[in-house]
């Protein structure tokens, strides 16, 4: 990649929601596991950011040369015994920039204010077998278990998912 890529947190998705709509059906339809099945109207990306803020929601973007090219949502736990965890959610990255340090970039920065919010325990889930298990690997998360049959496929197919965790975030 030769610019940098730039990580933002967004607060408000109204300049914005057609860009995240459009990586939204992006990468479903290119087979990503994000609680949708291919192929998205465009409708329904549009209704999902529009109700994706709320107070336990900090999203983050990344944009090269003013473009969003990826997200990542973290949603930082409001119940009292849970005030110390949070779960990172929708890893998306855009197909044209993966593998390009995207991803590690969004996770790191979710990581870092995780810790700025005194999250000490992260966790999140992924479907066996895709590219993101390696980055969360990479990124010292371990595997707590895995579920199976938790996904379906669009072909109907259902699939396990893996549940990770990094204790004692620095």
């Amino acid at each position: 990649m030769n610019a940098k890529v730039k990580i933002e947190q967004l607060t408000s998705l109204r300049d914005h929601i057609n860009e995240l709509s459009d990586l939204l059906v992006q990468v479903v339809d290119d087979g990503a596991s994000i609680g949708f099945l291919p192929p998205v109207k465009r409708s329904e990306a549009i209704d999902y950011w529009d109700g994706a803020l709320n107070p336990d929601v900090i999203l983050f973007v990344a944009k090269l040369q003013g473009e969003i090219v990826g997200s990542v949502q973290l949603h930082v736990c409001s119940k009292q015994n849970g005030g110390h965890r949070a779960e990172i959610a929708k890893l998306m990255t855009h197909t044209g920039y993966r593998r390009n340090g995207v991803g590690r970039s969004l996770m790191l920065e979710a990581e870092k204010r995780a810790k700025q919010e005194g999250r000490t325990l992260l966790v999140l889930d992924t479907r066996e077998g895709d590219p993101s298990n390696s980055l969360y690997t990479s990124l010292g998360y371990i595997q707590a278990g895995k579920i199976p049959d938790y996904a379906k496929s669009a072909n109907g197919e259902y699939h396990p998912t893996i549940f990770y965790y990094k204790n004692k975030i620095k």
